[in-house]
């Protein structure tokens, strides 16, 4: 099928809203690009800022695009395939690259192990579930590098964590799909909004906020993770 190719009878205005929500989609790898330059460049706070952009752009196309339904206007492109692509570029190899450059592991080598974890990860037909969860580590080192970063931790743990998660990819534990819980929506998204804007201050005012602002935000993850567990299980639980 064409990838141009439009639903019969849809308006222009639903088509160009369609081709603007892929394109904001697309837009990701462009921030994971301009990451890319400045940790080249040894400037890891534009780095991460470009980093936190990307992750927002991803934490809203999700659910613009069910809401512009882009799908039944464009049946033709595969937005699931442009955001797979993008997130594999903005959560794992940008990262991986970060945690190299921010000396967070004990060699460079140890990269390896998030590229080669999460490239298995991504291409699992049920990476994401009937039920709407990620199954093992949904690959968030973004989160993972920035903390470290952020932290100041030391390489030999930032290497033992990195090698741990990459462990957990392969492990079908549940984690909370954001977009798309099935309880406490609102509530998660606007607190991972105030999340962002938290880490977006401490890497642009690390002097005023300090490493106080960073240790507090760690809230929001283990938020994430107790509910994570606790709303899996319960999906898995037999009625």
């Amino acid at each position: 099928m064409n990838g141009f190719a439009v639903a019969e009878g849809t308006s222009p205005a639903r088509v160009t809203l369609a081709w603007g929500v892929h394109l904001l989609t697309a837009s990701g790898a462009l921030f994971g690009a301009l990451a890319l330059l400045a940790i080249a460049s040894d400037d890891l706070p534009r780095a991460a800022l470009f980093m936190l952009v990307a992750l927002a752009i991803d934490s809203i196309d999700g659910s613009l695009a069910r809401a512009a339904r882009v799908r039944e206007v464009l049946p033709g492109f595969d937005g699931r395939r442009l955001d797979d692509i993008v997130d594999y570029l903005n959560y794992v190899i940008v990262p991986a690259v970060f945690l190299v450059g921010a000396g967070s592991l004990l060699a460079s080598g140890f990269a390896a192990f998030p590229i080669l974890a999460s490239a298995y990860g991504f291409s699992q037909t049920d990476a994401k579930t009937d039920d709407d969860f990620f199954l093992g580590f949904p690959s968030y080192w973004n989160v993972v590098a920035l903390y470290l970063w952020l932290l100041a931790v030391d390489a030999r743990v930032g290497t033992t964590l990195v090698v741990v998660l990459s462990a957990a990819v392969f492990v079908p534990l549940k984690y909370l799909y954001p977009s798309k819980m099935p309880v406490l929506r609102r509530t998660t998204n606007a607190v991972a909004a105030l999340w962002l804007l938290l880490l977006a201050g401490a890497v642009l005012q690390p002097a005023r906020l300090g490493t106080a602002a960073v240790w507090a935000s760690l809230a929001f993850p283990a938020y994430y993770l107790a509910l994570s567990f606790w709303l899996g299980n319960r999906a898995g639980r037999t009625p």
